[in-house]
């Protein structure tokens, strides 16, 4: 099993700084890994050190709450692709999920959607803040409005990805959709057992680590 080529690897944290993001995309050619998720102030940059490798850049956008409106999600998601982004990883707006207000959810991811172009979209419902009815009428919503992925988490709340999640996130969506699990995953083990649940793109910052079959200590 190839685990690099299915790891995002991810850097987020408010007080990431440039050095920190070459070290990642540095890591990311060196071990072929999918692509280097970073905050859309730090796109531009990635695009550019990325350059000529088989490397994507993803953005995040709406993270790590969600609650943005959707004309800026759709906004933040057009200027991610204009500095070079080829994915992006975009929060759902959990608070209308908790409302029921479905419409506005797909409202939301479809504005992202429809932003994106032929770029990847990967649907964050942040899982671990959720009962089991809501992540699968997320992940139907995620389905509906044209979304490549749903993911399991921004690991910046509560919890990250568990096994349950990802199966169940898996059978709601079927074969169609791929499945990212993140948020808390450390070690190559985690990383195998999300992939036979039904993962098909992990994201992680102790990405290396598990990779060398070591033991992360890092989380984003």
């Amino acid at each position: 099993m190839n685990i690099a080529s299915k790891i995002d690897h991810t850097i987020l944290k408010a007080d990431t700084t440039r050095e920190q993001v070459k070290k990642v995309c540095d890591e990311a050619k060196e071990y072929s890994f999918a692509s280097v998720c970073v905050n859309p102030n730090y796109v531009g940059y990635v695009s550019e050190e990325l350059k000529g490798s088989s490397v994507k850049v993803t953005s995040v956008v709406g993270f790590p709450l969600g609650n943005t409106l959707k004309e800026v999600k759709a906004y933040e998601t057009e200027q991610a692709i204009k500095n070079g982004a080829d994915e992006i990883d975009m929060v759902i707006n959990i608070a209308a999920l908790k409302n029921e207000n479905y419409d506005l959810v797909k409202e939301d991811i479809k504005a992202v959607v429809d932003a994106s172009k032929d770029k990847l979209v990967k649907v964050i419902i942040e899982a671990c803040l959720l009962s089991n009815d809501e992540k699968v009428k997320a992940c139907e919503i995620a389905k509906e409005s044209g979304a490549d992925y749903v993911k399991t988490s921004t690991g910046f709340s509560t919890g990250g990805a568990t096994i349950d999640d990802v199966k169940l996130m898996r059978k709601t969506v079927g074969a169609e959709l791929g499945v990212k699990a993140s948020g808390g995953i450390r070690d190559i083990e985690t990383s195998k057992a999300m992939i036979e649940a039904g993962a098909s793109r992990i994201g992680a910052s102790s990405s290396v680590s598990i990779v060398k079959g070591e033991k992360g200590n890092t989380d984003y």
